[in-house]
């Protein structure tokens, strides 16, 4: 179950579908990843993170990062919802530590604050940000450039583009960040042997 090249990750195959990691993809010791799993360039799953595609599938594109201790989970079809609740995540996007984000979809470039919630068929859209500790229920659609909080959330403003600017900074910081502790990580791997 533990990747040889992926030391202290746990990889587990379901219903014939295996995660499929893209090669330059940070996957942190501690993680957990199960059944139809997609990671992209340059993505990175920070330590003890939980992603459970067991049910429906996940996708995350390129350079998006899901911090230490996040869960990812999905729905299956149901009566009356025959496409289920998948989760898919875009390029760029950032997942604060501990969030719960579940069965939504989470355009480009955005921002999932620290311990937020996001509940089945969800939207959070481009340079969106949902604020720390915010739930967003159910079938809520966040707009481009919106910022959201509470339990439940709700629209507090519209972000500016200084805003915008520090949550790309905090994606492109995350992708170098994954390569420093992908040599860490492999380093000391190597010092255990």
């Amino acid at each position: 179950m533990h990747h040889p090249d992926r030391p202290g990750v746990t990889i587990i195959p379901i219903h014939g579908k295996t995660p499929r990691l893209h090669d330059t993809a940070f996957i942190a010791p501690g993680s957990v990843l199960i059944g139809d799993i997609e990671i992209g360039p340059d993505s990175s799953i920070w330590y003890n993170c939980v992603l459970r595609a067991d049910v429906s599938f996940i996708r995350i594109g390129a350079r998006s990062n899901v911090q230490d201790g996040s869960v990812l989970h999905c729905d299956p079809p149901r009566p009356g919802d025959p496409d289920g609740s998948p989760l898919v995540i875009g390029d760029d996007v950032l997942i604060g530590h501990m969030a719960m984000v579940h069965g939504c979809t989470i355009h480009d470039r955005g921002f999932v604050g620290l311990g937020a919630i996001v509940m089945n068929k969800a939207v959070i859209g481009s340079d969106a940000m949902l604020a720390a500790g915010a739930m967003l229920t159910e079938r809520k659609v966040m707009g481009p450039r919106e910022l959201w909080a509470g339990r439940p959330a709700a629209k507090l403003r519209e972000l500016n583009d200084a805003a915008i600017a520090g949550m790309r900074m905090g994606t492109a910081h995350y992708v170098e960040n994954a390569r420093a502790h992908a040599a860490a990580v492999a380093a000391a791997s190597a010092a255990r042997g």
